[in-house]
């Protein structure tokens, strides 16, 4: 049947051709040795074999039986005696060339046919094409034509590149479609079967199986489809009827371009419809035409109108195989469909090819964010691309597609079902169900319409209430062969459909699965690849059908349905999210369960929500189908997992304390399925209340021996405290001893007395007693005596269960009483001397503090009238007076005078008495220090000055203080002016020091003839009590030469010269008889001595006279022999004085002596054109000058002679200033080359050598031959070779144009690439060496030129490698907890940094990188802010990964916040790169005081009838916060209660109602209280203190001791003494919150001091390290003392080392594996392994190992069968994981005659070859391969030394191979000599040659550069930080520092007075916590507060500060001064 067919289209061809001989077969044949000759018709009668065939070609062509030739076919096959049977057939078309790989110079024609198949017949019913259901079926066809270029790519090795090109013009017929592919394009037969409709693959296997190649189209037997993964085995171009289908319904035409692999010439057919048309229309045979065979890159066929597919085709050059299909006649409804939907069928593409463009796996989520990834699967990478004229192309590859449907189905789902069904034996069809959960109150199933849909429903259609996600639609998307089927889904299968029965699995489960089925090739599709034929139907064959699960890709036997409805059931339980958790606080683990694996991770939650209804922590709740049900309050929610935030779940677990606790005190966690949602809260509450009845409430307390101690009492020093009974009373007021409760065990109650003393750090415990119960008296305490201890106290008197101390039960506390009293001191007996302020100054007033204390040691207060006496030898003192204040006597003003010595000041002891006293007197010691400056003294000006006009004058001063001593001052700065002339210069100088000496300009006077006085006055600058010095001077004229004169002598005598003449003279010449004369300033000649002679220069000789000098004579001058060279002479003194006089000589020319001939232009002509420029002929004299003019009759003399020369055109011309001109110069006829052209003027001859030149320009070729191999080099690096073109002809042969144009550009990968320049004239253009920035892998660089109409183009194909050296990105390791408490640690940060090749940089200092952390607000959302703070690494320790970066036990801010941190890591050059922000939500911790939303002032109230005059509160907001200050509690309701409290005994005032307290609620941690009013005439004690006090009541505070708040208030009851006191207590309140803020500032201020300091020290620690480190590298300590001669070292080592390295050095001259930096696998080639540093040994010992140099070592044996299978076999591979490695030799192994020779000693220094090895990186691994490559070769001298040593080593053990460093060889087995062992010159080598390594000068000169670049910061760093030290001290020693204090003592003492009015006692310090809790507003006169350092600072004080003076600048009362304070990190 097969052979029928083949007959009947032979026959059909015959018919239709009738250029073919009916008898005789022919053939037509192309002789392309080197012409563009037609075709000739060779008749193939009576020819039977080649030898035949090849005489008949000889004949028809004329062709000399000895010339050689070779017949092929299009393909380049050679026509041989083997393949002539198999390659000639009638009707082909052969070539005659000269051998098989030469270049075609002419394209050729060859005929082809391609009438349809008879299937065109029999198959056409079976599919309308394209019978789309309602959707647009361009994209369908379109993936036609990508079917085929997946079929053509299917064998690439490396990438398989697929473009889609679309030009599209609406406004015209210039549109066109290209689809471009790297495939194995098509034979010219190949290209005849594609155009023949209908004939799919399996006809054209059978149609000519003589073919050698593996079909006819070249394709290998493709893998079964059960061996590839979704069958993806890219065989889907099947029918022969896709393509041409595709083409036509697209467009009117097609240009078919392709070339096949191995092939030099392509092959292009053009089928057109109006072709088609014409041919009908003239009856020609329709199904026929030519392909056209032509040169790569030659577009001349075309024409102007088709520039796009000429551009297409300069593509070409470079490219081993390619098939370009273009499209023309593009339908407009299709180019504006195109055009305007193109990110829709872009998706649809995607969707149809997702598993070959992302993998079997399709498109996962990869990990790398925004990154692209490589590609997953085959290389295949499919681009789209549309160019619009005038705009911006619009590029998309396929792969980058994220919202196509598969994408969408696989990124929503949680877990798939894979299994696999066999149908019928070899039908296989793979499937995968994905399960798309419920999530967050909604389906995730992907909502978008599916390909397909809008023929049947719209989406609104697709959904049911009943059925949510999925709805109607079917589950199953079918793929065929790996691409989509788009018309056909299968809705679903018997096991996995939906049951008809509710089982225990949700219906809508069975709604939120997705599926794909995937078939091999035995199932058949439409010819248009739209629907299957047969799938459903066969798959539902359940007799011939059997399913398999997969499971790691293996078949399981098993229920099918069962194991579908088990992972079903899964996916529900584990996946779909129902309950919602709230509040998430955190992970633990519960070591409590059985099983391990569920102990941990358990998350931690505080509420839930179900059902809508909410469960909180603290709510009471009832648990059901529990025995017996538990009621209980909610403690927490748990569930199982890692989880942060707000989650959703099925199911979790509830933990609940069983109530009331007094009776169960027991926690149990139970299932939440047990929680009884309906239960009643009042229900509840109810059954808590009455059973908890008999508890202890209160207790009575009773003084019965007297001396009660009541609340407020103030005692003194050894008081006694009486005896105490306690009564313990529950709520029915009946006393008891017990806990009540039958059911438990009965507890005692003991009664605890504790006294507590109230310290500054906390409360201190005096005294402590437990007592028992007796029933004669109850609980029962002893009197306590001599209580002594000042302060506050509290008797503090507890119920506690038995002997424990417990003082809870139940979560309850048990009662308590407390009785506050105070203790005071005595008078005073001694003394101390408190803090003083140094340093002191001589006449500088100070303050002495004397601190009284009593007999007991307490402070106390000093008596009147007490006056101190001060003595000390050898001073004067005095003072102003005295001050009490508290219990300090300030000693006012006191003065100092008397001699210090020195500047450094000098010790004193000062003796303080104050009379009267037990202890009166104290002795201390102080340094005094000289005063401020008060006088100045110049010891210059002494002595009477005068100085000479021109110099500088050194001033000595010095600045004293009031008492005669050299003070010193920060600012001394001094000026020294002169007077008495304008432009006199001012000197001035810092002296600081006290002493220093000024010198300055010099003092010049112009033209000064005599002598001039003058006036220096000396005064020191911002000190106008200091008086100046004034000193007359004298300033003299200079005596120093001022200018000079000078002669030359001729024959008619001397003449003098002028400065700067021009003096002209004959060229060559002499000038002599010079002479010259110097004089002074004052005009009088100077006599030249020996020293002033030796200072005389000249610019004519280098050296002089001394004789002649002294007498004024200086040697002749030459003048120069060209008249063009002037010459500028010079007389100089080389004193400095700057004294000089020049001339210039212009020469003059001679006689004609000589002619010279140039071109003016280029040298080069082309044979038959003008010489390019002018032949100038120069006439010069003896010295090569131009004669001017030229005599009348010159050109008579002038002849020209040269071979070919046109003499009728040539002209000749007169050139001015020069001589003559040669124009139009011609040469006709002869050899190309050099030619000479002889010139003759008179007798004297020249002659002018010129190029010729062959024709014009028609390629491009790089002049250095390595840019055809691939170019390697790194991002945003140089080329190492520069790019140089040559223009040439056909020939090669160099051509020259020199208005070429040329371009360089980059493929759309390569950034920034765009050059353009003009051939120079060689017809060269040279780019240079471009920086290369793109992604890493292969790139194009292309060079365009334009010659003429014609473009020119030339590639380089460029590898960009990853640059191990450029830093990406910063990659953090950490725990993912995103919450903290406030105070709590950071997780520990595990920081690297990653280079481009993926490795993690190890060179990175710790000092780069930093952790920046800071709080978000509306500025710094995404950048820190500048408050934001840093951290450095920690030290490294033992166990740190190499390269990485530990951040551990970084404490989280103070203040309350969402903060961000990230890690910076500085790269050099000024450039960073960060890591990925992290944020953190820092919670506030637990409540522990209570604090108002303001300052509160101090209140006065009265009982009088206006309700204004007795409110207490209107509005008072109080706030629940933490220890830090932080707002809490938002969690936290419940109830506060407000009472009064006061001293005044039971005269406590009223509230109305006559109540004491009154309650209010808290909500969210806040309470708002309001309106509290006084009584009215409620009782009170008038001018007495109370106040108020607000307690918290809450029960989710019961664990936390939460402070009140305490308010005092003032009571009256006159109402014009309440407003009287009220007025004062807010002067009180003002001049607290004054005193308050000028402390805070001070306080601040002292603790930046100290940290300025302690920063200093540090920096000067660090200098002193790095400079102890510099000199051990011998650098002295005297080089590195400036940051200048830093700088200067650091240059010089810079260019040391960058000379070394620049040195020429050995370099291997192997080339480097393409793929070797792209693979990790890889380590290179043997030969770039090591290095070795004798040139000697590397030359042996390469060429010993020569056959291995090229050796490519892997560390896998995978990676070697990779790298074979890429090269073909052809490269060396070791695998590491190969080598046996037992045998390899220990690499530190002594030698052999030091092991078993002791006493031998050998000549010739032996040496193992191994060990002259290094290793530039992987020491280990080259070792091994080294190791056993070498074993134990040694090394020796020379012949005789190595058979010496053999002789000597064989009598003991084997001796290895020897080598000699004079090139030979002796084997092991003892051969030696012949070729094979003597080694090879290097040239011989080709590069396989070790390298030597860096000098070892670098290394060390690296190391200098990074510590002196070190050193460098640390002295800047130092030098910055003292500036600041030094800038704060003197802002704390200013006038308006000092003004501050002042003002702060004086509101101090009016606050004092204040007090005293309104009858309080002084205020104590407190601390400002306890300030902020009671409202008021105390001094802090005497805290100066110290911080601690650490190596970082804490973010929450950076943060905390920012609302205190030291952040930020505040205006205190009084001034206007402010202080700002810089952050140092």
């Amino acid at each position: 049947m097969k052979k029928m067919a083949a007959n009947s289209k032979t026959n059909v061809v015959r018919r239709a051709t009738k250029t073919l001989d009916e008898e005789d077969s022919v053939v037509f044949v192309y002789d392309r040795r080197k012409g563009s000759e037609p075709e000739r018709r060779i008749d193939l009668g009576g020819v039977f074999n080649y030898q035949t065939f090849r005489d008949r070609i000889r004949q028809e062509f004329n062709i000399s039986s000895n010339t050689h030739f070779v017949i092929t076919t299009t393909n380049r096959k050679e026509v041989n005696d083997d393949e002539y049977e198999d390659l000639v057939d009638s009707g082909d078309t052969l070539y005659i060339l000269n051998h098989i790989s030469q270049n075609l110079p002419a394209p050729a024609k060859e005929r082809v046919e391609f009438l349809p198949h008879y299937d065109t017949l029999v198959k056409s019913g079976i599919y309308e094409y394209y019978a789309s259901a309602g959707q647009n079926p361009l994209p369908f066809a379109l993936a036609e034509l990508i079917d085929n270029s997946l079929t053509a790519t299917s064998d690439n090795l490396g990438p398989r590149s697929i473009e889609l090109r679309l030009f599209l013009d609406e406004s015209g017929d210039k549109s066109m479609i290209c689809v471009i592919d790297n495939g194995k394009g098509m034979t010219s037969r190949q290209l005849n079967n594609w155009a023949i409709y209908r004939l799919s693959k399996f006809i054209r296997k059978e149609k000519k199986p003589k073919q050698n190649e593996d079909d006819e189209d070249g394709r290998p037997n493709t893998p079964t489809n059960e061996s590839v993964p979704r069958s993806l085995t890219s065989d889907i171009s099947y029918f022969g009827v896709g393509g041409k289908q595709a083409i036509f319904f697209i467009g009117q035409g097609t240009r078919m371009i392709t070339k096949p692999k191995d092939s030099r010439d392509v092959h292009e057919l053009t089928i057109s419809k109006e072709e088609f048309e014409r041919r009908e229309k003239n009856r020609e045979a329709i199904y026929s035409g030519f392909i056209s065979n032509r040169p790569v890159g030659d577009a001349r066929h075309l024409g102007s109108d088709e520039q796009n597919v000429k551009n297409l085709i300069s593509e070409e050059v470079g490219k081993e195989s390619f098939t370009h299909v273009i499209i023309t006649g593009i339908n407009p409804d299709h180019i504006h469909y195109l055009k305007h939907d193109f990110n829709g069928w872009c998706r649809q593409l995607a969707h149809i090819y997702h598993y070959y463009i992302h993998g079997p796996r399709g498109n996962e989520a990869s990990g790398l964010g925004n990154k692209r990834p490589m590609s997953p699967f085959k290389n295949i990478d499919i681009t789209v691309g549309i160019y619009d004229r005038g705009k911006t192309p619009r590029l998309i590859s396929l792969r980058d597609i994220m919202d196509d449907m598969q994408t969408k189905y696989i990124r929503s789902a949680v877990d798939s079902f894979e299994f696999r069904a066999v149908v019928e034996g070899t039908g296989i069809v793979e499937g995968i169900l994905r399960y798309h959960p419920f999530l967050y109150d909604k389906e995730t199933f992907p909502i978008d319409s599916i390909p397909g849909a809008e023929s049947d429903m719209d989406d609104g259609e697709y959904y049911k209430e009943d059925r949510p996600a999925r709805g109607n639609r079917p589950i199953f998307e079918c793929y065929w062969s790996g691409r989509l089927i788009p018309y056909t889904y299968v809705e679903n299968f018997d096991w996995c459909s939906s049951p008809k029965k509710r089982g225990p699995i949700p219906t809508e489960c069975y709604n939120r699965i997705s599926g794909v089925l995937w078939t091999n090739d035995k199932f058949e599709v439409s010819t248009n690849k739209l629907t299957f034929i047969d799938l459903e139907v066969r798959l539902r064959d359940i007799k011939n059908t059997i399913f398999q699960k997969i499971v790691l890709g293996q078949a399981q036997r098993v229920k099918i349905d069962r194991q579908f409805h088990e992972w079903l059931r899964e996916c529900h339980e584990n996946y779909d999210k129902q309950v919602k958790f709230c509040g998430f606080e955190g992970t633990i683990s519960r070591p409590e369960l059985t099983v391990k694996r569920q102990q941990s991770p358990w998350a931690v939650f505080k509420a839930i929500e179900w059902d809508g209804k909410i469960f909180k922590r603290g709510q009471l709740v009832r648990t059901f189908r529990t025995m017996p049900h538990i009621t209980g309050t909610i403690k927490r929610f748990l569930l199982y997992g890692h989880h942060e935030g707000d989650v959703f779940a099925t199911g979790g677990e509830m933990e609940i304390a069983q109530e009331p606790r007094l009776l169960y005190n027991e926690v149990k966690i139970v299932p939440l399925s047990k929680l009884e949602r309906s239960a009643n809260d009042r229900v509840l509450k109810r059954f808590i209340e009455e059973e908890e009845g008999k508890l202890p409430e209160k207790l009575v307390v009773n003084w019965p021996e007297g001396n009660q101690v009541k609340q407020g009492d103030r005692m003194a020093a050894g008081s006694t405290v009486g005896a105490i009974q306690v009564d313990i009373r529950n709520r029915k007021g009946e006393s008891i001893s017990r806990l009540p409760g039958s059911h438990l065990t009965p507890k005692k109650l003991l009664v605890e007395l504790k006294v507590m003393l109230h310290t500054h750090n906390g409360e201190e415990e005096l005294v402590s007693h437990l007592s028992q119960y007796v029933k004669a008296w109850s609980y029962w305490f002893k009197r306590m005596e001599n209580m002594k201890n000042l302060g506050d106290h509290t008797i503090k008197i507890q119920v506690v269960l038995n002997e424990s101390g417990v003082t809870e039960f139940g979560g309850k506390p048990l009662p308590s009483h407390k009785i506050k009293f105070s203790i005071t001191e005595a008078p005073p007996s001694k003394f101390s001397v408190g803090l003083l302020d140094p340093p002191f100054r001589v006449g500088i007033p100070f303050n002495i503090p004397l601190e009284l204390q009593d007999e007991f040691n307490h402070c106390t207060k000093p008596v009147p009238d007490m006056r101190p006496l001060l003595e000390a030898n050898g001073l004067q003192l005095s003072f102003a007076g005295v001050q009490a204040r508290g219990t300090t006597l300030i000693v006012k003003d006191v003065t100092a005078t008397g001699d210090v010595g020195s500047f450094q000041g000098k010790n004193f002891n000062l003796k303080v008495t104050l009379p009267g006293l037990t202890f009166p007197t104290q002795t201390m010691k102080i340094r005094l220090a000289p005063g401020p400056p008060y006088s100045l003294t110049v010891p210059t000006f002494d002595e009477e000055i005068s100085i000479e006009n021109g110099q500088a004058l050194n001033v000595t001063i010095e600045v004293r203080d009031k008492a005669g001593n050299i003070t010193v001052h920060p600012k001394l700065h001094v000026t020294c002016k002169f007077l008495g002339a304008p432009g006199l210069p001012t000197y001035s100088g810092d002296c600081s020091s006290g002493k220093t000496t000024l010198t300055g300009n010099i003092i010049f006077f112009k033209n000064l003839k005599k002598g001039q006085r003058i006036t220096a006055k000396v005064s020191l600058q911002n000190f106008s009590d200091v008086l100046p010095v004034e000193k007359a001077i004298q300033v003299l004229p200079n005596s120093n030469p001022f200018y000079i004169d000078m002669w030359y002598t001729e024959k008619k005598g001397s003449t003098k010269l002028r400065d700067q003449q021009e003096l002209k003279w004959p060229a060559g010449e002499h000038i002599g008889g010079i002479l010259f004369a110097l004089f002074d300033e004052g005009g009088r000649q100077i006599k030249i001595s020996p020293e002033v002679a030796s200072k005389v220069k000249v610019s004519w000789m280098p050296r002089l006279n001394q004789d002649k000098l002294q007498q004024g004579i200086l040697p002749d001058i030459k003048v120069p022999s060209s008249a063009a060279d002037s010459k500028y002479v010079q007389l100089s003194l080389s004193d400095g004085s700057g004294v000089e006089f020049g001339f210039t000589i212009r020469p003059e020319p001679g006689e004609v002596s000589q002619i010279r001939c140039v071109c003016q232009g280029s040298r080069k002509a082309r044979l038959g054109e003008n010489l390019d420029g002018d032949i100038v002929i120069n006439v010069t004299d003896s010295h090569g000058n131009p004669i001017k003019k030229m005599p009348h009759g010159a050109l008579s003399h002038l002849e020209v002679t040269g071979e070919g020369l046109k003499t009728k055109q040539l002209q000749k011309v007169i050139l001015s200033n020069t001589g003559f001109a040669l124009r139009q110069v011609r040469f006709e006829g002869g050899n190309l080359g050099q030619r000479e052209l002889c010139i003759k003027y008179h007798e004297f001859t020249d002659y002018v050598k010129l190029q010729m030149l062959a024709g014009p320009a028609t390629k491009l070729m790089f002049v250095d031959t390595s840019l055809y191999e691939p170019v390697t080099v790194y991002s945003g690096s140089r080329l190492d070779k520069n790019l140089t073109v040559q223009l040439c002809d056909d020939a090669d042969n160099p051509t020259t144009e020199p208005n070429a144009r040329m371009t360089l550009t980059g493929s759309s990968g390569l950034e920034n690439v765009n050059l353009q320049m003009k051939a120079d004239k060689d017809g060269r253009a040279t780019f240079g060496r471009p920086i290369i920035v793109a992604a890493t892998g292969h790139h194009k660089l292309t060079i365009r030129a334009i010659v003429g109409r014609s473009a020119l183009v030339i590639t380089v194909d460029v590898y960009v490698q990853p640059d191990p050296n450029k830093l990406t990105k910063v990659l953090v390791d950490y725990d993912k907890t995103r919450s903290l408490v406030v105070g709590d640690f950071f997780p520990a940060f595990d920081v690297r940094v990653e280079a481009e090749d993926g490795s993690v940089f190890m060179k990175l200092p710790a000092k780069n990188i930093l952790m920046r952390l800071w709080i978000v607000d509306a500025s710094s959302q995404n950048k820190p802010s500048q408050q934001a703070v840093s951290y450095v690494p920690d030290n490294r320790q033992q166990d740190d990964k190499p390269g990485h970066f530990y951040f551990r036990k970084r404490k989280a801010p103070e203040v309350a916040g969402q903060y961000n941190l990230f890690f910076q890591v500085s790269t050099g050059n000024q450039n960073t790169i960060v890591s990925d922000t992290l944020s953190y939500m820092i919670n506030p911790g637990p409540p522990v005081k209570l604090v108002p939303d303001s300052r509160q002032a101090m209140m006065t109230v009265s009982n009088t009838q206006k309700s204004l005059s007795r409110s207490l509160v209107r509005t008072l907001k109080l706030q629940l916060k933490d220890q830090y200050g932080n707002a809490t509690g938002g969690n936290i309701s419940g109830k506060v209660t407000v009472s009064l409290c006061g001293d005044g005994g039971n005269e406590i005032p009223m509230l109305v109602g006559n109540t004491s307290s009154a309650e209010f609620n808290m909500s969210k941690g806040t309470v708002t209280v309001q309106n509290l009013v006084l009584q009215e005439s409620t009782p009170g004690k008038d001018g007495g203190e109370y106040s108020l006090k607000v307690e918290v009541q809450s029960p989710q505070l019961k664990q936390t001791n939460v402070e009140p708040y305490v308010q005092p208030f003032l009571f009256y009851n006159d109402a014009r003494k309440q407003y009287r006191m009220a007025q004062l207590t807010k002067e009180r309140d003002t001049l607290l919150q004054t005193i308050n803020v000028f402390q805070g500032f001070f306080q601040t201020t002292d603790k930046l001091v100290a940290e300025m300091k302690m920063s200093v020290q540090e920096a000067q620690q660090n200098e002193s390290q790095i400079k102890g480190e510099l000199r051990k590298t011998a650098i002295h300590s005297n080089q590195i003392n400036s940051v200048e001669s830093i700088q200067r070292l650091l240059g010089q080592a810079q260019r040391q080392r960058e000379t070394l390295m620049q040195a020429p050095r050995r370099k291997c001259g192997l080339s480097t594996y393409v793929d070797m930096n792209n693979d990790p696998a890889i380590l290179g080639k043997i030969g770039q392994l090591a290095e070795v540093d004798d040139d000697v040994v590397a030359h042996v010992l390469s060429w010993h190992m020569y056959s291995d140099m090229d050796c490519l070592v892997v560390r896998t044996s995978e990676a070697a069968m990779k790298v074979y299978k890429a090269t073909h076999g052809r490269q060396q591979v070791l695998p590491l994981d190969s080598i046996f490695r037992k045998n390899i030799p220990n690499w530190n192994r002594e030698l052999p005659h030091l092991r078993y020779l002791k006493n031998y000693q050998p000549t010739g220094n032996p040496v193992f070859a191994r060990h002259l090895l290094k290793f530039p990186a992987n020491e280990d691994s080259c070792k091994l391969v080294f190791g056993q490559l070498l074993t134990d070769l040694i090394i020796l001298d020379t012949l005789e030394d190595a058979t010496e040593y053999r002789r000597e080593i064989v009598k003991v053990i084997p001796c290895p191979t020897l080598l000699t460093r004079d090139g030979n060889r002796i084997k092991s087995n003892g051969k030696f000599g012949g070729t094979q062992n003597q080694f090879l010159p290097l040239e011989k080598m080709k590069g396989a040659i070790f390298g030597a390594p860096i000098p070892n000068g670098c290394h060390q000169l690296s190391r200098q550069i990074e510590l002196l670049e070190s050193l460098q910061q640390a002295i800047q760093k130092r030098v910055e930080v003292e500036l600041e030290l030094r800038t704060q001290e003197e802002e704390q020693n200013s006038a308006a520092m000092r003004n501050k204090r002042r003002e702060c003592q004086e509101a101090a003492e009016q606050l004092a007075l204040v007090e005293k009015k309104l009858g309080m006692t002084q205020t104590s310090p407190e601390g400002a916590e306890g300030q902020e809790r009671s409202g008021r507003l105390t001094p802090q006169l005497h805290l100066h507060g110290k911080r601690g350092r650490s190596s970082s600072r804490s973010p929450a004080s950076s943060i905390a500060d920012e609302s205190s003076p030291s952040t930020r600048s505040r205006r205190t009362p009084g001034t206007a001064a402010t202080v700002s304070v810089k952050r140092r990190r």
